[in-house]
């Protein structure tokens, strides 16, 4: 198998997403205007090579997907490869963790947002799973409890894999400003859940500065209208 590093991209056609939350019993729909995602999430060798050698995973392998990295550490990556790939970084950080601005303009890269995340995941499908879990995810059923090499699940439609499952996908989005503050959503699931948390409609929400050993990213770009 091809030698995946987690910043090869795949342009998304436009459209719509239908987003949803049981908490709330709220849904909403969303326009998808012209974007890339990364074809798998952020692996440790690409990490480390961007940032100057830091692996804060707990589990090495330079095919695994980092993880142990904050939404800050994920935010801060994105402009580094951006600054290193003669991009215009998509952030602007002011201070240590004192907050960011997007610049929807910028062509470099950045978190996707929950919309996006959602709306690749599904790549035409409706059902909770874009194919039989097993096929396309590890989680808890069959993860032996350990993250394993990106790519090892087939892809859905659009070629994207491990969307479900392997590690959380920190996004861009706050969760729910007025009831827990600055946190931002997860998606995806990861190697340690059970099945019903690896779906394209489940949310996750974690405090910015959180780290743990199923929580990764994976790479967006904005792309000209």
């Amino acid at each position: 198998m091809e030698a995946h590093t987690g910043n090869t991209m795949v342009a998304l056609p436009p459209g719509r997403v239908t987003l949803s939350d049981r908490r709330t019993r709220r849904s909403w729909q969303v326009e998808i205007t012209p974007c890339e995602l990364a074809t798998v999430p952020v692996t440790q060798a690409l990490y480390a090579e961007v940032t100057g050698g830091l692996r804060p995973s707990a589990t090495p392998g330079d095919l695994l997907p980092v993880e142990g990295v904050s939404w800050w550490d994920a935010v801060r990556f994105c402009d580094a490869l951006s600054v290193r790939d003669g991009l215009a970084p998509a952030y602007r950080i002011r201070g240590d963790d004192e907050g960011v601005e997007w610049d929807a303009a910028a062509d470099g890269y950045r978190l996707p947002t929950e919309a996006e995340w959602e709306y690749a995941c599904r790549a035409g499908t409706t059902g909770p799973h874009y194919g039989p879990l097993d096929d396309i995810a590890w989680c808890r059923g069959n993860s032996g409890e350990r993250p394993h090499d990106v790519g090892g699940r087939l892809p859905n439609a659009w070629g994207l894999h491990d969307m479900l499952g392997n590690v959380w996908n920190w996004c861009w989005d706050v969760y729910d400003a007025e009831v827990y503050g600055a946190y931002r959503v997860l998606r995806g699931g990861g190697w340690f859940d059970e099945h019903w948390s690896c779906r394209a409609s489940a949310r996750r929400r974690s405090h910015p500065s959180y780290r743990v050993d199923d929580v990764g990213f994976r790479l967006a770009r904005s792309l000209p209208a």
